[in-house]
């Protein structure tokens, strides 16, 4: 394809750090839903109801848990319109994150390992994620989709992850402040 096609007119730039590999570290990551719909529960008296959506998503991230060894979910929230994760990547470049792909597809499935290598694990984690949640609620006829893209944060330091964690952590009981608040979209 040709690369000046529309003269970068319409890229979005990146917004990862040029510096980082992502590949390995700590993230915290905020995933919003399609125009931020409340497709994951409620919060009522600071607690939060889970649609069946939600109950999903929650038992696959302590699935994810369970089955990766390159990275780990030490943190995380549900909230009714996005979530909030803490995530640690520890790249394994001797270990294969993915199924061995079927031969009649080896060239596409190809390019586009090197091109989730290109944008680090971390994008990779996410893919896998999104897909997840997305065919379980196709397969469920729930009505739902993603926003685009997702907020990453690189946690420099220990205090930083402390701060976030305890962000992550009263989230729920804070939902009237948080920026992703119904009445708070439309300030």
């Amino acid at each position: 394809m040709d690369n000046n096609l529309f003269n970068n007119k319409y890229r979005i730039p990146s917004a990862r750090a040029y510096w980082h590999d992502y590949n390995h570290g700590y993230f915290y990551i905020t995933i919003c839903t399609d125009k931020r719909e409340h497709f994951f529960g409620e919060i009522n008296n600071c607690k939060m109801s889970m649609t069946k959506l939600g109950l999903y998503t929650e038992s696959y991230i302590e699935y994810l848990n369970s089955k990766h060894d390159d990275f780990k979910v030490l943190s995380h929230v549900i909230m009714p319109n996005h979530i909030h994760l803490i995530i640690a990547v520890n790249y394994l470049k001797n270990k294969h994150p993915h199924k061995q792909t079927p031969n009649n597809n080896v060239d596409v499935n190809e390019k586009m390992c090197e091109i989730a290598k290109q944008c680090g694990r971390l994008s990779s984690i996410i893919s896998i994620f999104k897909s997840s949640v997305t065919k379980y609620a196709i397969k469920n006829d729930i009505h739902f989709g993603w926003q685009t893209r997702f907020y990453d944060r690189i946690i420099r330091d220990y205090n930083e992850f402390i701060n976030i964690d305890n962000y992550i952590k009263n989230n729920v009981m804070n939902w009237k402040d948080d920026e992703f608040y119904p009445n708070r979209l439309h300030q």
